[in-house]
């Protein structure tokens, strides 16, 4: 008879806290999103659409209400919304960088894409000397992608050589988009979308606070991070391989991801703050809840920044708020 008393009590103690936590908060806990779709501005969604099912088979065509769009394996969607001319493309400007698939065998994709002259430069050095995927370069350090000058000298004093197996490089697309390859992978799929972001490591934080998000794949960070840590400088040095002569900036490094497609994330590459995504090439992922009205009452509580109050699209609800880097995040109900 004590032991069940201790269970009952204890059960009931439980739902004491759960409901002093709800009477506190005004909210219940609400499942996490689910990454829904990438929204792509384009003057020839038709056009954009046949490039990507023939670079990747594995996708189809499809329709979301009433919108073009494109179905990858695992559901997610690369939605159309059709222009009348060519959108901002310019890759340093905003938030969203480029996004990209994973794919079967990346030294076989390469090989198809340039045939088709379609490869991006990955630059090995500031001298101007590039590869068509990362593994035709030095092997990467545990865990950072890519090699400073210093660590490049390092590689050469070692004799490193390239390992010629797996790796990831870029491809032209269409409205000026880059899209990133990268293996080798089970299925072909899409699987990330690559940022920037003005201040990494509190971008990270804002994304598990507001959005339930988990925080990037790989060891977490040995001191948890705050808002009273979260904001660290640039580093100083840039690194290769790069899309850009001059090196990437790859200091601080966070992210988070949404079921299997990962949101991954550098500082901004300049000096000035990360413009709105807002009519760009990439103007805003969509992430899924079953409860908008839910979401919406939970993110202005927290002060979340609203770009648009809920509205229909076809026969669904919507709203969009605004990421810690002006980036625009779609809330798509579905029950």
């Amino acid at each position: 008879m004590t032991f069940g008393w201790e269970v009952k009590r204890k059960a009931l103690l439980a739902v004491f806290l759960i409901l002093s936590w709800e009477s506190a908060t005004g909210q219940t806990p609400l499942p996490p999103p689910h990454f829904h779709h990438l929204a792509l501005n384009s003057t020839d969604p038709e056009a954009a659409i046949a490039f990507y099912m023939k670079e990747f088979p594995s996708t189809s065509k499809t329709t979301w209400e009433g919108m073009l769009a494109l179905v990858s394996p695992t559901h997610a969607l690369i939605v159309f919304h059709k222009v009348a001319s060519p959108p901002d493309a310019d890759p340093d400007v905003t938030a969203y960088w480029h996004f990209g698939w994973s794919v079967t065998d990346s030294r076989k994709s390469l090989e198809t894409f340039r045939a088709q002259k379609l490869l991006v430069p990955f630059y090995t050095d500031e001298e101007g000397d590039f590869v068509g995927i990362s593994s035709d370069t030095y092997p990467y350090p545990p865990g950072v992608p890519g090699r400073t000058k210093l660590q490049i000298a390092d590689a050469i004093a070692q004799g490193l050589k390239p390992s010629g197996m797996g790796g990831n490089g870029y491809i032209h697309g269409p409205d000026g988009a880059i899209i990133e390859f990268t293996g080798n992978a089970p299925v072909e799929r899409v699987d990330h979308v690559h940022m920037w972001q003005d201040d990494p490591l509190c971008a990270q934080l804002w994304y598990e606070t507001h959005l339930e998000a988990k925080p990037r794949r790989g060891p977490p960070p040995a001191t948890p991070i705050t808002v009273t840590n979260c904001k660290v400088a640039r580093g100083l040095d840039r690194s290769w391989p790069s899309l850009m002569k001059q090196g990437t900036y790859r200091y601080p490094t966070a992210g988070v991801s949404f079921d299997d497609v990962a949101m991954n994330w550098y500082m901004n590459q300049t000096d000035k703050p990360l413009a709105s995504t807002q009519g760009r090439l990439l103007d805003h992922i969509g992430l899924s809840v079953t409860d908008l009205d839910a979401w919406v009452a939970k993110l202005k509580n927290e002060g979340v920044t609203f770009l648009r109050q809920p509205y229909r699209i076809g026969g669904t609800r919507a709203a969009m708020i605004e990421g810690p880097s002006r980036e625009g995040i779609e809330l798509i109900e579905v029950k």
